[in-house]
């Protein structure tokens, strides 16, 4: 169900729309199951892990796009019925883009915000691809055809401007030259607020001329996200239509500014607790979608009545330039888009909950008539009054001379001005014009000085001109992660040899930029109609996920990566293409062919999920993990190239954390990937999750392109800490798992445990015993033993765990000055136990031995003995570094200690409430209205004392029956 286009601008909530896409080729592939359904402006997302999990969210229009269609001739995806559900790119643009439209010519300013993941098609809904157009151009359509139907009526002129947000820098995407290396800064003032600095604005006449500036900017933003080492995705781009009217027969001036905005991929970043930098480092990744984020939930609490000091629109570039977007002046919708499939849930959830909060927010759009307008009327009035005056002077005679001259000179200027306000706009429209058609010319002029030049143009050719070089040559074209930038890049291989790589001085060279790239990276030869690929020594060539070190000869189709990440896809000569479908060679290809080439493939995890014997169908976090490692292998090979140009001595490699790990039951372990940080030098290594990895890419980049600008390797640091490394810290080695069934029976057990690491390598061999005994730690005869366990309910039960050594510990054989600990857990035990830290032995003694008692046997202490085992964690100790859980472990009186000072503190201010209950009283004067609020004040100072009382007592019981609980752990005594 959705709303008329005329109902956006009854009020000025901001309006949302969700909508669900198709399933891509992974998820296809993955065999996903959809978990979003929709009734009418409802939506409905359901939990893949459970079913009885359901969360509903209902929204302004609710837009199905992922199945019941069909395309027709002209390659338009359409309805598979007349009246069917499926909601086209037509039908997004009436309910959305219609109303857009009336706004700005009305004069109000209107804002569309596109959210969501990166590949939940906000770029198909924003930009659209072939035939099916999306809003921009759509309304880039219509906008010039409405002027061009109210051209009687007014006079309009539309500029055009198109920008990036990428690590809070602005990039004008329709400059051509020289950037800053901080981009454009973002100024201040009074009355336009905030704005751009120095962007460029393109007066246009056509829709036609819009759509060439928006190929030119996105040209641009691809050559610079390849030359910046940026992911298109982790930016954010804006589209500005400045429209400015002007009525001459109402002398009314009116401007509007649309913007149109594809918010960067909102990637859900797991939590977790032991990233210390989390936090920091979160907001650095894109401080832009977190700040704007913080904005929408202030924004939606004062709309339901909460109190806000601060809306933070200061702190992100991005929310700076959309403040009239959100709170301001502006009508504003957001369209969110989401994937429907089981594996991108979390993602999906989260964009639901984002688009929910975003429908609260309130603004205060006005029309924006220009000051001339005022001015033009005050003058057209101060006229009227005086040719009234004239009017009664011309009858009063000879001594009213003077004054009449004056009037009429007053008039005479009145009149001048008028005029020149009015031709001053169309001057600048004729200046401006003709500025853009002199640049144009400019761009778009070719070089045919020698055969290189077609390479240094490559980015401006016509398309005329592209589509001639493209039937006559082989070609390579650029993929991107970013669906809407694959293509954009042509390079093409005319005969003879040519050089390709940083070099652009050589006649015969074909540049190209980007992390690895050598001067002269590789070459091609093109003769006799094959084209053959020759590496340069010390650079790095794949071709279909296979790295090559010799002349190669390329085959139509083939998948080319040169450095750590320049994709291209070889287009053979026109006789060898065919009718190949080259839409199915997208960046996920590329990756998933370089993981299976390491073993990493859709199929083993398919495998993995189909072996759990409690699955009946393939886990989606198995899925979700293979999804990761090819997404995150592209930026561990950047990582590992940066690390190596800066001479940091850091390799990263990619690792599935619990691929051969269980949990105390024995079930599996939830996958998940974590990046081997590894210090050549220093032997230290970190594990990192794959939220700390790519927050620490981020930095890493900024370090990066500081060096490339300066030259040096050893500038200082752009923040305060360098983020290639971190104090060290234990890692976790392996497992070991000892099964305690043998104590249910009060028989000992005595063991050789194999210490597995995450991916199945063997880390250690660890002898271990269970010894049951009595109190005083005596072990227990053959007499003790039980036939029955249940008749140790109500009974004590004392044993012992025994480490005694631990045997080829390849962690040690690897780096002698390293060491080792094991911790575990048994039964309800809040903290871990550790092991005494040993060092510098691949063969250690340990003679570890822990006293555990239970004083009263129970019935889940004893089914805990039957079916579980207690985990040993083998942990690794690198240089200067703690034992894990020794450092920092308090004695029982200094947590007791701490325990009161809160108190003490918190009972502070309860006695501060409480000397406020004594000093209210009621005025001597109050009649009654005054008394009853003196006792509603009254009760409501009561209300909080007995809360904070409450609380403080609360704690210090909570406090006090923690510190016994670990006290009673740690003696190893159970109830």
């Amino acid at each position: 169900m959705r709303a008329k286009a005329s109902d956006m601008h009854s009020k000025d909530c901001v309006k949302v729309a969700v909508r669900v896409r198709p399933f891509n080729k992974r998820e296809r592939d993955a065999g996903s199951h959809c978990v979003v359904s929709m009734v009418s402006s409802s939506i409905t997302i359901q939990d893949p892990r459970d079913s009885q999990n359901r969360r509903l969210f209902c929204f302004d229009y609710a837009y199905w796009s992922h199945s019941g269609f069909a395309q027709d001739r002209r390659g338009l995806f359409v309805p598979e019925e007349p009246g069917g559900r499926y909601a086209d790119q037509d039908s997004v643009f009436q309910d959305l883009g219609e109303g857009i439209l009336e706004n700005a010519l009305q004069g109000y300013n209107a804002t569309l915000l596109a959210y969501g993941q990166t590949g939940s098609g906000k770029s198909y809904s924003m930009v659209g691809y072939g035939p099916n157009k999306g809003l921009v151009p759509k309304l880039c359509d219509r906008l010039f055809e409405a002027i061009r139907e109210n051209q009687d009526t007014r006079q309009c002129q539309v500029f055009f401007s198109m920008m990036e947000i990428y690590n809070e820098q602005v990039i004008d995407l329709l400059s051509r030259g020289s950037r800053t290396p901080a981009g454009l800064r973002v100024r201040e003032e009074q009355q336009r607020g905030f704005y751009v600095e120095g962007l460029r604005t393109v007066p246009c006449d056509s829709a036609p001329q819009v759509e060439q500036l928006m190929e030119q900017g996105t040209r641009t933003r691809t050559t610079a996200a390849t030359h910046m080492n940026a992911n298109s995705s982790r930016s954010h781009m804006l589209i500005i239509l400045q429209l400015k009217q002007i009525f001459s027969k109402e002398s009314i001036t009116k401007q509007s500014n649309i913007n149109l905005v594809d918010l960067a991929g909102s990637e859900r970043q797991r939590s977790s607790g032991s990233e210390a930098d989390r936090l920091k480092e979160g907001t650095a990744i894109n401080l832009s979608l977190t700040t704007l984020g913080n904005v929408i939930s202030a924004l939606a609490d004062v709309a339901v009545g909460k109190k806000v000091i601060h809306i933070p629109y200061r702190d992100s570039v991005l929310t700076k330039l959309l403040q009239s977007a959100l709170g301001g002046n502006s009508r504003t919708v957001m369209i969110a888009t989401l994937s429907p499939a089981d594996i991108c849930y979390e993602e999906s959830l989260s964009t639901l909950r984002y688009a929910e909060r975003a429908k609260r927010i309130q603004n205060r759009a006005v029309v924006n008539e220009s000051p001339t307008e005022r001015l033009v009327k005050e003058l057209k009035a101060e006229n009227a009054r005086l040719l009234q005056r004239l009017s009664r002077l011309g009858q009063e005679g000879r001594r009213a001379n003077d004054e009449t001259k004056e009037l009429r000179q007053l008039l005479t200027h009145n009149e001048l001005q008028i005029r020149a306000i009015q031709t001053l706009w169309e001057q600048h429209l004729q200046e401006a014009l003709k500025d853009w058609e002199q640049q144009y010319a400019n761009i778009t002029q070719l070089l045919f000085l020698s055969p290189t030049a077609i390479h240094k143009v490559s980015l401006s050719l016509p398309h005329c001109q592209e589509r001639r070089m493209m039937q006559m040559h082989p070609y390579i074209l650029n993929i991107n992660e970013d669906a809407q930038l694959s293509g954009v890049v042509k390079l093409f291989i005319q005969e003879g040899e040519w050089d390709i790589g940083l070099c652009d001085s050589s006649l015969r060279s074909i540049s190209i930029k980007g992390l690895g790239i050598q001067e002269r990276h590789a070459v091609f030869r093109n003769e006799q109609r094959r084209v053959t690929l020759t590496p340069q020594p010390g650079s790095k060539v794949i071709v279909n996920g296979h790295a090559v070190f010799q002349t190669t000869e390329l085959q139509h189709l083939d998948r080319l990566i040169l450095g750590s990440n320049c994709t291209y896809l070889f287009i053979g000569y026109p006789s060898e293409r065919g009718g190949d479908d080259w839409s199915r060679y997208d960046y996920d290809y590329f990756q998933s062919e370089l993981a299976a080439a390491e073993g990493i493939h859709l199929v083993m995890c398919l495998c993995l999920g189909e072996s759990s014997a409690t699955s009946t169908q393939t886990d989606p976090s198995l899925l979700a993990v293979f999804y990761d490692y090819i997404k995150l292998m592209p930026m561990v090979a950047e990582a590992n190239q940066m690390s190596q140009e800066l001479n940091k001595g850091v390799e990263f490699k990619l690792e599935i954390k619990n691929l051969a790990l269980s949990d105390s039951k024995g079930h599996d372990l939830e996958k998940e990937i974590v990046v081997r940080v590894t210090s050549v030098g220093r032997k230290q290594v970190w594990m990192w999750s794959k939220a700390k990895f790519v927050n620490r890419k981020f930095l890493m980049e900024e370090v990066y392109q500081q060096h490339q600008a300066e030259q040096n390797a050893d500038t200082a640091l752009p923040r305060d800490k360098d983020p290639f490394w971190d104090p060290v810290e234990p890692l976790l080695l392996g497992t070991a798992h000892l099964w305690l069934q043998s104590l249910a029976f009060r028989i000992p057990l005595e063991e050789q445990l194999e210490v597995l690491g995450s991916e199945g390598t063997e880390e250690a061999i660890l002898q271990a015993q269970l010894v049951p005994c009595n109190s005083t730690g005596l072990p227990l005869g053959e007499d003790d033993i039980l036939i029955d366990p249940s008749e140790l309910l109500g009974r004590r039960l004392d044993f012992q765990l025994v480490l005694e050594q631990c045997c080829g510990l390849r962690w040690i054989r690897e780096a002698r000055n390293r060491g080792v600990q094991f911790g575990f857990r048994l039964f309800d035990c809040s903290q871990p136990l550790y092991t005494p830290a040993v060092w510098h032995n691949f063969n250690p003694l340990l003679d570890h031995r822990v006293h555990f008692a239970s004083l009263h046997t129970s019935q889940r202490l004893l089914d805990y003995l039957q079916s579980s085992a207690v985990v040993l964690e083998l942990w690794g100790l690198q240089g200067g570094d703690s034992a894990r859980g020794r450092s920092v472990r308090p004695s029982c009186d200094a947590e007791f200690a701490r325990a009161l000072k809160v108190f003490y503190h918190s009972m502070t201010s309860v006695r501060g409430q409480l000397q406020r209950l004594r000093r209210h009283r009621p005025s001597e004067e109050s009649d009654l209205l005054g008394l009853r609020l003196f006792i509603d004040e009254q009760s409501r100072l009561l209300r909080d004392f007995s809360e904070q009382l409450e609380h403080s007592v609360s704690a210090l019981k909570q406090d006090v029956a923690a510190i016994v609980r670990r006290k009673r752990e740690r003696s190893g005594i159970w109830s």
